[in-house]
């Protein structure tokens, strides 16, 4: 019979556990980090900046609520709806118009009973307003400016108080706060 000779310069069993540990993570490591570099870059993201907002009441107590709504993102998204100090907004006194690009200065404030059909919204700058009840689609890179005419809530009482305004899409919602301001000029 033969004997075996024993191999005094192999691997220890804990050693060769640790190498085998270490490589398995390692791989399991790379694995992940390609697996997420794939799905983040394929996936575009759903990014709106809203701004330029400002509410205004009259004497008589017709309230404005203005913003603009500039998508950032790599999709395009739909405006589900809209609340003003928490309560939602009726898209019959919504009015809007697209811009393709974003805007740099203040909003106007309406008249009393403005003409939408050519509304100086911004200085400079007019357009026509639409409305309607759909809910409203924003292309990638593009801009709404939204009036809304007596959202509820707002009175001649709110003069001076901090508002809430959430924009909601399908997977976010996009919170703004400002003062309620008078429309009244000397």
């Amino acid at each position: 019979m033969r004997r075996l000779r024993r191999n005094r310069t192999a691997l220890s069993n804990v050693v060769s556990t640790l190498i085998i540990l270490v490589v398995s993570v390692l791989l399991a490591g790379v694995v992940t980090m390609y697996a997420t570099n794939i799905s983040s870059t394929r996936t575009q993201q759903e990014a709106l900046k809203v701004g330029k907002q400002a509410v205004w009441v009259y004497n008589n107590g017709t309230a404005y609520v203005a913003l603009a709504i500039d998508n950032v993102g790599g999709r395009d998204v739909v405006i589900d709806k809209i609340q003003v100090r928490g309560v939602e907004v009726s898209w019959s006194k919504v009015y809007y118009t697209r811009l393709n690009s974003s805007i740099s200065t203040s909003l106007n404030c309406p008249s009393a009973n403005p003409t939408w059909s050519d509304f100086e919204y911004t200085s400079g700058r007019s357009a026509s307003f639409s409305n309607d009840t759909n809910d409203k689609p924003l292309a990638s890179g593009d801009t709404m400016i939204i009036y809304i005419k007596n959202p509820d809530g707002i009175s001649i009482s709110d003069i001076g108080v901090t508002i809430g305004i959430t924009v909601f899409t399908k997977n976010a919602q996009y919170n703004v706060e400002c003062n309620v301001e008078t429309a009244e000029t000397a």
